[in-house]
């Protein structure tokens, strides 16, 4: 019987159904987010898959599991998942590409137009019994919307974009042949030659060390003044000191952000402050829908490689472990 330990302390019923049929037996988190209770797990029980959702999976508990023999991300981003262990150890650690793509394009939508329109704003206000109308709201149609990042997430947004009127133009360096996949969009070479386009800047893009901090005070600067700025990537891609400072000076007309460099977000957050801010939870992959499709591919992609039939190579982030 294979053991499946899953890195929070329940997962979406589609999920569990899988490894419940294929007679694994499966460990879960009593404490969210307790990388202790990991480490505790992985040194102590014979586990032979993990599945990864939010709290850190650490070098020191791959290595203490000598039973392990894959991972899966519940999800896309391995920011949180010491790779580079599992890739010594000869493990693969596989994602679940566009399980959530739909869920967190619609939450980049809502951001843009709540950032645009002061949404959040005027609605604690009205909650407050103040009749506040804000009556500075940027109209989207026309503008343009710049995508860094043009996976199927960005490739969902620009498509309803496209359709509302607004301008689409994309950089995302792992199109190397310069052909957009949505019509009507284009794609531009470098992050430079994007940034003066953007009235609206979405990003879209993985947490590495090549997008840490991409986007800071010079690259606010090239935006062009009151451009908006959604995040539904990771908080660390934008340096957030430089972020406070746009909006406060009017460089940024808002922010939409699903993700912040810390989380949960720190009391006293200067982020929070803000009129011109809206915030949520990183909740954007979190729909019942993008949940159940990201747990059913995570034990697709952990039993897959524990019955001999390995998922596609295209969906393991480190596949030098095959040669």
């Amino acid at each position: 019987m294979a053991t499946v330990f899953v890195t929070a302390p329940k997962l979406a019923p589609a999920g569990a159904a899988l490894l419940a049929q294929a007679g694994a037996r499966v460990l879960y988190l009593s404490q969210p987010d307790s990388v202790e209770e990991v480490e505790r797990i992985m040194a102590t029980e014979p586990v032979d898959a993990v599945i990864s959702r939010t709290v850190e999976l650490p070098a020191r508990a791959i290595e203490s599991c000598p039973t392990l023999k894959v991972i899966s991300k519940h999800g896309v981003g391995v920011s949180n998942i010491a790779v580079e262990a599992a890739t010594r150890r000869g493990i693969p650690v596989y994602v679940t590409p566009g399980a959530n793509a739909q869920s967190v394009a619609e939450m980049t939508l809502g951001l843009m137009f709540a950032a645009a329109r002061r949404i959040g704003w005027m609605d604690a206000e009205l909650h407050a019994g103040r009749w506040s109308r804000a009556q500075d709201g940027v109209e989207l149609h026309g503008k343009t919307i710049a995508l860094v990042g043009f996976g199927q997430i960005g490739q969902r947004v620009a498509g309803v974009c496209l359709a509302l009127g607004m301008q689409v133009v994309a950089f995302d360096p792992a199109l190397k042949d310069g052909k957009s996949p949505v019509e009507g969009a284009r794609l531009l070479p470098s992050l430079a030659d994007l940034l003066p386009l953007a009235e609206v800047l979405s990003l879209h893009v993985p947490l590495n060390k090549h997008t840490r901090n991409m986007i800071g005070e010079a690259e606010f600067a090239r935006l062009p003044r009151g451009a908006i700025l959604v995040n539904t990537a990771r908080g660390e891609v934008v340096d957030e000191d430089a972020l406070v400072a746009a909006l406060r000076s009017g460089q940024l007309h808002a922010a939409g952000l699903d993700t912040m460099a810390v989380e949960p977000l720190p009391a006293g957050s200067a982020l929070a402050s803000l009129q011109n801010v809206v915030l949520t939870p990183h909740v954007g992959g979190s729909t019942p829908a993008a949940l159940a499709a990201m747990a059913t591919g995570a034990a697709r992609n952990v039993l897959g490689w524990l019955q001999g039939r390995p998922a596609d190579p295209s969906a393991c982030v480190n596949p030098q472990v095959f040669n």
